[in-house]
């Protein structure tokens, strides 16, 4: 097996020493070339490669930002190839969240993860997952507009001028968002699906491929538990940002029951295989936790079968 281990030399959740072990742990199986990210999109650049060279496997040693480059450098290389002719994915944890590798399955330690990634190529186990798409880009696990990517987009700015991205660091940006920035008494956006009137207005707009949304620490955050990999677009969205309404929606997101939040502000659909988010105004958007600008009008798009992952 020909493979391309992709690590991003920043991901906060590993050393170099723990690198080296799971480099030597996967150069004994297999036929492995090693390359650290350099700059913002390199991993999606080298994923590409990898199908011009017919490789069999990338693996990638990061967070949920360096698994995004990766998949859409897999799927929109200029050497494009139906899903099952293009090489599988076998990611290992290395970010803050983790968010795609633990919806998997896989352990949420690296070395742990390597262990079980070698044992499934042993046994030739590969596993078909959807995939959403958020105009021409895709996502793994959740794409959103308004209060979420917002958050990010501000997160981005700290971890740029040198802050450590933590929980913590999360949820007071969250707050000083929440209370301080956001517009909490305009709701902007609408639900468009094709043949059904429009759902709305929302102050926020969540897409999910997979649950969880999201980690506090090790506590899932799932506004949309019934999402899936085998199934379309799941939606989350609030018709109010008012403090007590916002609170209760929280509390029953971090709740271990496999059920939506309910309410009569609480937007939530399931299975969707396609819809549009419309905003009055450009808000901002994140994909699988990573800022891409503002827009006014996005289209989101659920695309089976259509990434081999080793997990």
């Amino acid at each position: 097996m020909r493979a391309l281990l992709i690590v991003n030399p920043q991901a906060t959740s590993t050393t170099q020493l723990r690198r080296d072990v799971i480099v030597s742990a996967l150069a004994s199986e297999i036929d492995l070339e090693v390359v650290e990210t350099r700059y913002r999109g390199h991993a999606g650049a080298l994923a590409s490669g990898a199908v011009s060279q017919g490789l069999d496997l990338v693996l990638t040693l990061g967070g949920d930002g360096t698994v995004n480059e990766v998949v859409n450098g897999l799927l929109q290389s200029p050497d494009a190839k139906p899903p099952g002719e293009l090489p599988a994915l076998a990611p290992i944890p290395g970010g803050n969240g983790n968010v795609f590798i633990r919806a998997l399955g896989l352990p949420a330690d690296p070395i742990d993860a390597t262990g079980h990634i070698l044992a499934a190529i042993s046994r030739g186990q590969t596993r078909s997952i959807s995939l959403g798409l958020a105009g021409d880009r895709y996502f793994t696990f959740c794409a959103g507009l308004g209060l979420d990517a917002e958050v990010i987009r501000a997160m981005e700015g700290m971890r740029a001028a040198g802050r450590r991205a933590s929980d913590a660091l999360y949820v007071r940006t969250t707050f000083r968002q929440y209370y301080s920035m956001t517009d909490r008494r305009h709701p902007a956006l609408m639900v468009e699906r094709p043949g059904q009137a429009p759902v709305g207005p929302v102050f926020l707009g969540v897409v999910a491929n997979t649950a969880p949304w999201t980690y506090l620490g090790q506590r899932s955050v799932s506004p949309s538990p019934l999402a899936s990999f085998d199934s379309g677009l799941d939606v989350f969205g609030l018709r109010r940002l008012r403090t007590v309404s916002t609170l209760n929606v929280i509390r029953q997101m971090l709740s271990v029951r496999d059920i939506p939040p309910n309410g009569r502000h609480v937007l939530s659909l399931h299975d969707q295989p396609e819809l549009t988010l419309r905003s009055v105004r450009p808000m901002a958007l994140q994909v699988d936790g990573e800022y891409v600008g503002e827009h006014e009008c996005m289209v989101f798009r659920s695309v089976p079968h259509a990434l081999r992952v080793i997990c």
